[in-house]
């Protein structure tokens, strides 16, 4: 079956569901399963949901429970699931921790809820591409780039991440 790979889900605009009658974004359900279902994606996964939480709204108790996971798990590829506007602090905080993993996280700008508008499937397939081929490490992947932890930011004019250097 192969290496298991961890996916962490811990909410973000990628599984933000549209509240058609008030206009709002609210959390219901992650999508991922139903995402690999789609994908066809035979990868050995074990998908689990820590928190549905807007990133904004992340605090360091919520930063050190993602990394009690990443080091509880047997896995050494993790992909985590993370809102795009705190991913890069987590990323960090992780990073500080020194595991020997491959840590990838990435998001969605557009929610998967609003279908083929999102960028949520197209960062999903690729942080599971580099989740499988890159070195021991925390990197952040958003617009089929990786980016390593300590050299990347999200441009909140452009709505794309791009690196520091």
């Amino acid at each position: 079956m192969g290496t298991i790979i961890q996916v962490f889900v811990t909410g973000g605009t990628f599984d933000k569901e549209y509240n058609y009658i008030t206009g709002e974004l609210y959390f219901k359900d992650t999508h991922l399963p139903e995402m690999f279902e789609l994908g066809r994606s035979t990868l050995n996964l074990n998908v689990k949901t820590l928190m549905m939480l807007d990133s904004l709204q992340m605090t360091q108790n919520e930063r050190e429970t993602i990394y009690e996971h990443c080091e509880a798990t047997k896995a050494h590829k993790i992909l985590i699931t993370h809102g795009t506007d705190t991913i890069v602090e987590t990323a960090k905080y992780l990073a500080s921790q020194k595991l020997d993993k491959t840590i990838v996280l990435t998001g969605a700008m557009v929610p998967i809820a609003f279908g083929t508008s999102s960028d949520g499937f197209f960062n999903l397939g690729s942080a599971l591409a580099f989740v499988q081929t890159l070195d021991s490490g925390v990197y952040i992947a958003m617009n089929g780039r990786y980016y390593t932890w300590d050299n990347v930011r999200k441009n909140r004019e452009t709505g794309y991440f791009e690196p520091l250097s």
